[in-house]
């Protein structure tokens, strides 16, 4: 039985994990960088040990440091979150081979389905359709080449070793294959620990759409219905949702099946996802796997009723699944919108700082996972992901009008934000009616820029940044009709 779970990694993620396994009456431990010595995770953990200097490679990818920590701290069991060593299999054995529970799948597993083009090689032994590409690795540039003119331009260049958009470019043309192959390696490189990449053909306008999955120990596995990713940037998603509002009960259960047999085939256990890209007939398209909890897990939670870090937890434990496939329905339509310090009228360039102030929008079906809290700084050094607002609703148009009133109650000041586009976004005509895709930002908002008073308050913020810390909540201070104004939603307020 566990009893003392470390949490490799940090921010808003490792939050949310903590706050479960202390549900469950488990110790915490967290572990962070120089840069992370005051974050939230840090004061949230019952014990925090500092692992090195800012940069990944010296603290949340320094594999000695995390298994020391959990030696010094007498942890029995670590859960990688996302992102840095989630999906790195010599994590997982070493964390193994000192005799402690890994909080995700065998190493097996995670290195068939970890490796893009193994698990390629699996969906399509197990009759699951994959898109046209290579089933190998490879940097050579001559065979990329050869590679892309079989195939057909436009391609996809995307890390072996990753997930989350890193590693992964978009080439229309011969003449950009080399500079995209030296700056996607690099990227997964850097991201990964492992610079290999492959080739796909690029599927245009499609719908990106993937399937939760839990495999427990004793051979039962699941599927948790669908998650809709098609709102992306960067090859990133920034807005999620469940159900789809494509799918068909028919194509529902057939996506589901093809999630279960993949993993089936690989001999998986514990939370999976299951990725695929869906076109405008209906066909869908084995993408990859990633082989850990994802970002968006909060909305498969908020349908189906289930905490998936308690059970990825049990399903370490030994424990089977309680339930099984006709048990799991899905209720209601939920949303998350991720938000990220970066400025979206910018090319999304990250925006790093102090927290000046930070209000937790709050009201039925709103969940708010953050990793931030007034009087923190947001380094430069990793991902930019703030924290996830999540709203959950009885249909969809419920669901987009409680995200939309939530995220105006969501404050986040000192640093930009994306916070205005989701709601011009979910505000649009094309995403109320469920006409999404992976390029719908770069088609129907490629030259967003927010309203002018909400940009007016924005350069408020940043010279009120430079001499007071947060702004005082008082009974006297400017009033503004614009529900957008973050400062407004602070209340009344003064400079004091």
């Amino acid at each position: 039985m566990l009893t003392k779970i470390l949490v490799a990694n940090r921010g808003e993620i490792a939050v949310r994990i903590m706050r479960t396994v202390k549900e469950m009456g488990l110790a915490t431990v967290a572990v962070h960088s120089e840069a992370d010595a005051n974050a939230l995770h840090v004061a949230v953990a019952d014990e925090a040990v500092g692992i090195g200097a800012a940069e990944p490679s010296a603290s949340y990818l320094n594999i000695d440091a995390i298994i020391k920590a959990a030696r010094d701290t007498g942890a029995d069991g670590i859960h990688p979150g996302y992102g840095f060593l989630a999906e790195n299999p010599a994590f997982a054995g070493r964390v193994s081979e000192e005799g402690l529970t890994f909080i995700g799948p065998p190493v097996a597993a995670m290195r068939q389905l970890g490796h893009k083009t193994v698990a390629r090689q699996l969906a399509t032994k197990a009759r699951v359709p994959i898109i046209p590409g290579t089933t190998k690795t490879g940097d050579n540039l001559e065979e990329l080449g050869k590679s892309a003119e079989v195939i057909g331009y436009p391609i996809l260049l995307k890390a072996s070793a990753g997930g989350g958009g890193k590693g992964m470019r978009l080439v229309e043309s011969p003449d950009q294959l080399k500079d995209a192959a030296e700056t996607a390696s690099s990227e997964a490189q850097s991201a990964f620990g492992d610079g290999s990449i492959y080739l796909e053909k690029a599927l245009k306008r499609p719908r990106h759409v993937e399937v939760q999955v839990l495999a427990d120990k004793h051979g039962n596995v699941v599927h948790l219905f669908e998650r809709e990713c098609s709102i992306q940037r960067r090859h990133q998603k920034i807005i999620e949702e469940s159900p789809s509002p494509v799918l068909t009960p028919a194509l529902r259960e057939k996506m589901g099946a093809a999630a279960v047999a993949v993993v089936k085939a690989a001999g998986y256990e514990n939370a999976g996802t299951v990725e695929f890209l869906l076109d405008a007939s209906g066909n869908f398209y084995f993408l990859e796997v990633n082989t850990r909890l994802q970002v968006e897990h909060p909305i498969t939670e908020m349908v189906v009723g289930l905490d998936l870090v308690r059970h990825q937890i049990d399903i370490a434990d030994g424990k089977p699944l309680s339930f099984s496939q006709e048990d799991l329905k899905q209720r209601g339509h939920a949303i998350e919108c991720r938000i990220y310090a970066e400025d979206p009228a910018n090319g999304f360039m990250p925006s790093a700082g102090k927290i000046l102030a930070a209000a937790t929008p709050m009201g039925p079906g709103i969940r708010y996972d953050s990793g931030i809290y007034a009087g923190v700084e947001v380094p430069v050094y990793y991902d930019p992901i703030l924290s996830k607002l999540i709203a959950w609703g009885e249909t969809r148009d419920a669901a987009i009008s409680r995200m939309i009133q939530a995220l105006r109650d969501c404050v986040v000041l000192g640093v930009t934000t994306s916070i205005e586009l989701m709601i011009d976004v979910l505000d649009s005509e094309e995403f109320r009616a469920g006409d999404t895709h992976t390029a719908f930002l770069d088609e129907h908002f490629a030259s967003w820029k927010p309203s002018s008073e909400a940009d007016e308050f924005a350069k408020l913020a940043e010279a009120a940044s430079r001499t007071v810390a947060s702004p005082q909540v008082t009974t006297s201070g400017p009033q503004r009709s614009d529900n957008r104004s973050p400062w407004l939603r602070l209340g009344k307020w003064d400079l004091a």
